[in-house]
């Protein structure tokens, strides 16, 4: 009954329920009004409509995004264009996306890219060299070469680690994480971060409004300006019918005196360190960068704080120098990146599509949800057919039903094309990772579908033969004794039903 009557008064329930009576207000009105008239509404509708495809079909953006808002269009002319209007993000979130812009101009102006470690690395390996030159150009993430790594197989070691590092933290403590709720995890890291602050440590706290919504409090951020911990939401979520709401901070970020930091696809709850269950044994994955590499995880921090509210005046404080941070045993080269969806650079896929094509020997993938666009799929077909070795670990219990339908549906065409998938048999596999010829590895929040892609703010760490190569492989080599292997019989078992939604599902994924 308690929890009936807490979920009765949510902020979450009361946003989502006027948010539904704004939507059928508009339509109730559409039609009210073009019922007298309905034979000129049809045809202004139908010619709007038709104009309106032409405008996305010639856009710059991805097609299977501009296939499913056509067929939504030309499919209900009466309320489409709206719908557009509305959610594709073109219009109403131009102004909310130009402080992001702005402010990440400012930001990446105090991060350089040694030149010499570019050059360097092109001698060594043009296929890298690519890929660090796209990223320090179109990201402005600088690649490193004085840097340790250790990768973190589950949500438990990963979370002993960081309680560890914040204990050392002297100077300040950054955090940004899609989703925080309270339990052993995120209780013992405010007992130390509420500890570090009264000890003078700058402490500052960044989270998704959605992605907390029904797990904090509204006035959580005043409760932790009592404690002395800083902290802004991101994206507040208000009720209004909104594209701006599509566009989530889904990065897992810690800093801690700009010497240590933190990602992967691990957030600050108690399912992620297998304290309670959800889904089984929920497998995660995360990465711990000692050096300078830190800086970028820094600056990707910063930009998205003085966007919510431009405080900062100076950014370099926070960002040291090589022989500031000593590191013990530096091996190969990191590269921490962000992607956002406002600047038309899809960065997280092109670093994908880059690893999948330059790989000779293999290249293997951990991913939540595969709901891919036609470039990824082609990629990976066309890699598996060139001869490598092309595997791919999905979860075996869900935790969206939807989205699994839509995962299990991109297997046949992969199969086809010689691509080995797998499912996590304990449970829901949350990593989003790949690694490929035991030199590449990308290890962050991204995962293989529209969202990560083209609408949510992500960020990833791209080694090269550093240790955290190896320990992803053998992770992955290691996992793979979990799982059940997808064959023709396994697709052939699905019921013909299924595979009809599938196939309607994948019409709107770039929607869903």
């Amino acid at each position: 009954m308690h929890k009936l009557i807490k979920f009765l008064t949510s902020r979450f329930l009361w946003v989502l329920f006027i948010v539904m009576l704004q939507f059928a207000w508009i339509v109730y009105a559409i039609l009210r009004i073009s019922g007298p008239y309905y034979a000129y509404v049809t045809v202004i509708s139908s010619v709007i409509a038709s104009i309106l495809t032409i405008w996305i079909v010639k856009e710059r953006s991805n097609s299977s995004y501009k296939l499913s808002w056509a067929i939504v269009i030309l499919g209900v002319p009466l309320i489409g264009p709206v719908l557009h209007f509305m959610f594709s993000g073109k219009i109403v979130a131009r102004h909310f996306s130009s402080k992001f812009i702005k402010i990440d101009k400012i930001v990446r102006n105090d991060v350089k890219q040694d030149e010499a470690i570019i050059e360097t690395i092109k001698n060594g390996d043009p296929s890298l060299g690519r890929i660090a030159s796209y990223l320090n150009e179109c990201a402005g993430a600088p690649i490193y070469d004085n840097c340790e790594t250790k990768y973190f197989k589950t949500g438990e070691e990963y979370f002993e680690q960081i309680c560890i590092e914040l204990e050392k933290a002297k100077e300040f403590i950054f955090l940004e994480y899609f989703i925080i709720n309270k339990g052993l995890m995120w209780d013992t890291v405010m007992e130390i971060l509420e500890r570090k602050a009264a000890q003078g440590v700058e402490v500052r706290l960044l989270y998704d409004d959605m992605g907390c919504i029904k797990l904090l409090p509204s006035k959580y951020k005043e409760k932790l300006a009592n404690l002395g911990i800083q902290c802004r939401v991101f994206n507040k979520v208000y009720p209004m019918l909104s594209a701006i709401h599509n566009n989530r901070d889904h990065r897992k970020i810690t800093v801690i005196d700009g010497k240590t930091g933190f990602t992967g696809g691990i957030n600050m709850a108690d399912e992620y360190i297998n304290h309670i269950e959800k889904f089984g044994h929920w497998k995660d994955a995360g990465i711990m960068i000692k050096g300078e590499a830190v800086t970028n995880l820094t600056s990707m921090f910063l930009g998205t704080w003085n966007s919510i509210e431009h405080t900062d005046k100076e950014f370099d404080r926070y960002y040291l120098k090589a022989e500031e941070i000593p590191v013990e045993n530096p091996r190969g080269y990191v590269q921490p990146f962000g992607d956002m969806p406002f600047d038309q650079e899809q960065v997280a896929e092109n670093v994908y599509l880059s690893v999948i094509s330059n790989a000779s020997r293999y290249v293997y993938f951990y991913t939540p949800y595969l709901i891919i666009d036609d470039e990824l799929l082609r990629a990976f077909m066309l890699a598996s057919k060139s001869g490598v070795d092309v595997r791919i670990i999905t979860p075996h219990i869900p935790d969206k039903k939807l989205v699994f339908l839509l995962t299990r549906s991109y297997y046949k065409p992969l199969l086809d094309a010689g691509v080995r998938i797998y499912e996590y048999k304990p449970g829901f596999l949350h990593s989003k990772c790949c690694v490929s010829d035991d030199t590449k590895a990308v290890i962050g929040s991204i995962n293989l579908d529209f969202r990560s892609l083209y609408l949510h703010f992500e960020c990833g760490t791209f080694v090269y033969g550093a240790d955290a190569v190896g320990e992803l492989y053998e992770d992955f080599m290691n996992t793979i004794n979990d799982t059940i292997e997808v064959d023709e019989a396994f697709i052939k078992a699905i019921p013909w039903y299924t595979k009809m939604t599938q196939a309607v599902l994948r019409l709107f994924a770039p929607l869903l």
